[in-house]
């Protein structure tokens, strides 16, 4: 019998959130009315109410002026105030630069020209000067430093804000639907905030009827209206009906929400990545209308005897309308004609049929393209489709796709985002191949950009202006957060120099200093990305995988 290693399987709670949790600070928080008043034999064994607050969430202290949230951000995680007062901007939001964030402007052609002949001999080199007085509230730990409001009073007074006190939660609909925060939030007083994961939220939302009751009441008084009333189903719709409506609505979660972590791991071993989790089944039959609401599903038929893919569904897209809708014209029951796979992460939403029936399908016009009729109109090699699928490049709304029997391998593409960048390239001309095609390894500025997840100063964000993700990069402070979570490994970090070319370093520890660096679709550029305009052989394009074929766009 052959020799096989052992290895104990790795549990959830193998990394606590916070590992300086103590028994002292669990039995704090049991005695508080937030968890006191909780049944715990709601909770498994395996998943105890103490244990929750032991390993998913973390005690956060905060000073007057640190921001706490920023509108935008996409996080993981929800705050509640122990002890403290907080402020919710209402009204205008806080500018960038105060957040931590860079205004981008565009280079005048001048300015733009003169990259050619300006770059360093030494690359990645910076004006320390724009790190002086970067609103940073240093931490021991570089992950928990906090980009800080100087002065609050004139921020009061040119904003319109709240107060929230303790006993406050917040953070909660965009910690569990992995969507942009809505509002900054920064601390009056000094603060005691309880931190918890989504992980820690969802159970707490599941075994504990009355978080499960603020939290879903939240999200129907703040959110849900709102999204019904966007979505195309429901624009007929009165108002009053729509909000009966969202009493309805049930909300539902499929796969991983830390889906890069697992599809990150696969890929540097080279394992097949999982098809995903089932969501409903081809020939089920349908009891709601399901509203993507974030992250990626996967419509497929069968196929002999697996599945073929027929396109796949992103946040507004809706699923099980055409068979619902032909079942109520028809009066008969309609299965369902295709499948839906969570692709990593699925936040959706049900519409109960009845409620449909009632109040939407007796004006509604029927639907223009079905999805069961997409297998009949199929590319040719929809072994491509298959493959950017199953790759996760859905997530892309810019990536970098090289046509190989047309690429000459020379670089030039390379050479000009050096120039554009102070003589350091910001992506690696190789990456996943499928024939003659190949995804860069650049950043994709993802419609899910789990990189933004967690970043300590808000340094990693899109731009306002045009979506781009981007790094300011007086408020990187080289944690790589970022570069850890990006499923593709599109973000490095780089050793930084001084303008005479020295090796900047940490004096306390002697260490370099790193900055993260990725690419940025030379937002600054008034001509766009360089790598592009730069291709002899109109090799090179940047797509969106989201939309039309990327790759009948990339060979005309």
């Amino acid at each position: 019998m052959a020799e096989v290693a052992t290895l104990v399987r790795p549990q959830r709670w193998d990394a606590p959130f916070g590992p300086e949790m103590t028994d002292g600070d669990v039995e704090m928080l049991l005695a508080r009315p937030e968890f006191g008043d909780i049944d715990r034999d709601r909770f498994p064994a395996s998943t105890p109410l103490d244990g929750i607050l032991r390993n998913d969430t973390r005690l956060v202290r905060t000073q007057p002026g640190d921001i706490v949230l920023r509108s935008g951000d996409y996080g993981n995680s929800a705050f509640l105030i122990l002890d403290g007062d907080l402020r919710v901007v209402l009204a205008p939001d806080l500018p960038s630069r105060l957040l931590g964030r860079q205004q981008t402007r565009k280079k005048g052609f001048f300015e733009a020209l003169a990259q050619l002949w300006t770059n360093r001999w030494v690359p990645e080199v910076r004006n320390v000067a724009n790190y002086t007085n970067r609103g940073l509230r240093a931490a021991e730990k570089l992950e928990d430093s906090r980009v800080f409001l100087q002065d609050i009073p004139v921020v009061l007074d040119k904003h319109r804000t709240a107060k929230i006190s303790a006993g406050t939660l917040f953070g909660e609909l965009a910690a569990l639907g992995r969507v942009p925060r809505t509002a900054s939030v920064f601390s009056e007083s000094d603060a005691l905030l309880l931190e918890i994961r989504w992980q820690g939220l969802r159970e707490l939302r599941k075994y504990a009827p009355a978080w499960r009751a603020q939290i879903d009441e939240s999200y129907r008084d703040n959110a849900l209206n709102a999204h019904l009333r966007s979505t195309p189903l429901f624009a007929d719709v009165d108002f009053a009906v729509v909000q009966d409506i969202a009493k309805e609505v049930l909300f539902e979660t499929y796969g991983s929400f830390d889906w890069h972590v697992t599809y990150k791991k696969e890929r540097q071993r080279g394992a097949e990545q999982s098809s995903g989790t089932v969501i409903c089944q081809e020939g089920d039959y349908p009891d709601g209308v399901l509203l993507i609401r974030a992250g990626f599903a996967r419509v497929s038929t069968r196929y002999g005897s697996g599945q073929r893919n027929l396109t796949y569904l992103g946040a507004g897209d809706v699923f099980g309308l055409d068979e619902l809708y032909e079942g109520f014209k028809s009066g008969e029951t309609k299965p369902l004609q295709t499948s839906l796979t969570a692709l990593g992460y699925v936040d959706l939403l049900r519409v109960p049929a009845p409620v449909l029936e009632q109040h939407v399908f007796p004006s509604m016009k029927p639907p223009k393209v079905r999805l069961a009729d997409l297998a009949g109109r199929l590319a040719a090699d929809d072994g491509l489709f298959e493959w950017a699928v199953d790759e996760r490049f859905v997530n892309a709304t810019m990536a970098m796709l090289i046509d190989m029997d047309r690429c000459v391998r020379c670089d030039d593409c390379v050479r000009a985002c050096a120039s554009t960048h102070g003589g350091n390239p910001r992506f690696i001309r190789h990456g996943q191949t499928f024939d003659h095609w190949m995804v860069a390894n650049a950043c994709m500025h993802c419609a899910d950009p789990v990189c933004m997840i967690g970043c300590p100063t808000g340094a990693i964000h899109r731009d306002t202006g045009t979506g781009t993700v981007v790094v300011n990069d007086d408020t990187c402070i080289g944690c790589g957060t970022c570069a850890n979570s990006c499923p593709y490994e599109n973000i490095r970090l780089v050793e930084i120099n001084d303008q005479s070319g020295r090796p900047l370093v940490d004096p306390d520890h002697g260490r370099p200093i790193f900055k993260a660096t990725k690419c940025d679709l030379c937002v600054g550029n008034p001509g766009g990305p360089a790598c592009v305009r730069a291709c002899p052989h109109d090799a090179l394009r940047r797509v969106d995988f989201r939309y039309a074929d990327p790759f009948a766009e990339a060979s005309a």
